[in-house]
């Protein structure tokens, strides 16, 4: 199939390229080209002028966990066939709404790795899926009920085992503790940093990337020097509060070791928008971390209360205002920049010859203004049409 007369966007480019052409090959990948290079018969579709850029990537999702349920408890009560059914759903509407990958950081009976696998095989509708399985936490720590409980250095090990023999994708590790969990504080370390430390060698040595929960100062600074892949959250909390313990020593030797930020920006953080004050503090954070040379990437914790799957590109104007980026960066960080980030860069996040054609389709340019990221035309997720008129 022949995409043509395109305006293109890269995934990195600050403007569109030269090429106003897509094809799609039978195996599902693409190959960047021009309106004339029809081959033969080749079908080809005239989108008259549309944006073309790549597929959304969601980098912190949990799939098990349903956003109109406020109770920890509860998702694990639920039966694993109407789990699995809501789950599906949940993936369906995420692709539809033009997030053709995400990284899953949570779950307590490996269901999304059964997700993953379907979607891959062709079963269900969804977005390629990362999965990190059972987050190692501290006895009674944040997420406790998913069943990663670690006292120690060999309990994490047996943790990171118990993993690996699931099948997943990455290591996800609760540096501190959590909102959502009774008797957790965000801003205490949940694991020294020795254990830190070896908790992400034992993951490197067997090939996993590490996804660390982080709140507190503390376990930030635990999560950076053991040399994690991704922060998530990183929300500087202290005894003062949120966002109070900004140590820009710490966002430094973060930016100098590459890890990459995921703060996880929800399309619910719009109500911190009117808030001047409270506006400036984030900004003037986000953008000293930026000076720095700290990398962001875009993601939204979908799946806690009230934040839905499908929101991402209602959340991404959101986490522009919030640490002043421009469209360039703030879209980069959920193409480019985040394939790079979770490892699946030779797969997907650009348009480039011989990656996936994750494709959104819109009558208006994602560059000059990021609402036209809620009405795609079309969408393609792995060479297959997931959405059109």
């Amino acid at each position: 199939m022949l995409l043509r007369n395109i305006k293109l966007w890269d995934g990195c480019s600050a403007d569109y390229s030269d090429f106003d052409a897509i094809r799609i090959l039978a195996d599902g990948t693409l190959q960047r080209t021009t309106s004339d290079d029809r081959v033969g018969n080749e079908p080809s579709k005239d989108l008259a002028g549309a944006f073309v850029m790549p597929g959304l990537i969601d980098a912190h999702i949990h799939l098990c966990l349903d956003p109109e349920e406020s109770d920890p408890f509860a998702h694990g009560k639920v039966p694993e066939p109407i789990q699995l059914k809501a789950m599906a759903a949940r993936a369906k509407k995420m692709v539809e709404a033009g997030i053709t990958s995400a990284r899953d950081l949570g779950g307590g009976q490996w269901l999304e790795l059964q997700i993953r696998d379907a979607i891959l095989a062709g079963d269900l509708p969804g977005p390629r899926l990362i999965c990190a399985g059972q987050p190692i936490t501290s006895p009674g720590g944040h997420c406790h009920f998913w069943g990663g409980e670690a006292e120690d250095t060999a309990a994490a090990m047996a943790v990171i085992a118990r993993q690996a023999e699931a099948g997943v994708d990455l290591i996800k590790v609760m540096a501190t503790g959590g909102n959502i969990t009774p008797g957790s504080k965000p801003m205490d370390a949940q694991f020294d940093g020795a254990v830190m430390q070896s908790i992400v060698t034992e993951a490197n040595r067997l090939g996993y990337s590490v996804a660390a929960h982080c709140h507190g100062t503390d376990g930030i600074r635990h999560a950076a020097h053991a040399g994690v892949t991704t922060i998530e959250h990183c929300s500087w909390v202290g005894p003062n509060g949120w966002g109070k313990h900004f140590d820009p020593d710490l966002a430094l030797e973060i930016a100098q070791a590459g890890i990459w930020i995921s703060p996880t920006v929800n399309a619910g953080w719009g109500r911190h928008l009117s808030n001047e004050n409270y506006l400036a503090a984030m900004q003037a954070r986000y953008q000293t971390m930026k000076s720095s040379g700290c990398q962001f990437i875009a993601s939204t914790d979908a799946g806690i209360p009230n934040v839905f799957h499908e929101d991402l590109p209602k959340a991404l104007a959101v986490f522009k205002a919030v640490a002043a980026f421009s469209n360039l960066e703030t879209l980069r960080s959920a193409t480019s920049d985040c394939a790079k980030a979770l490892g699946i860069e030779g797969v997907t996040g650009r348009i480039e010859d011989g990656l996936s054609a994750d494709l959104l389709v819109l009558p208006a340019s994602p560059l000059a203004d990021l609402r036209a990221l809620q009405h795609p035309a079309e969408i393609y997720a792995r060479g297959a049409l997931i959405l059109s008129p």
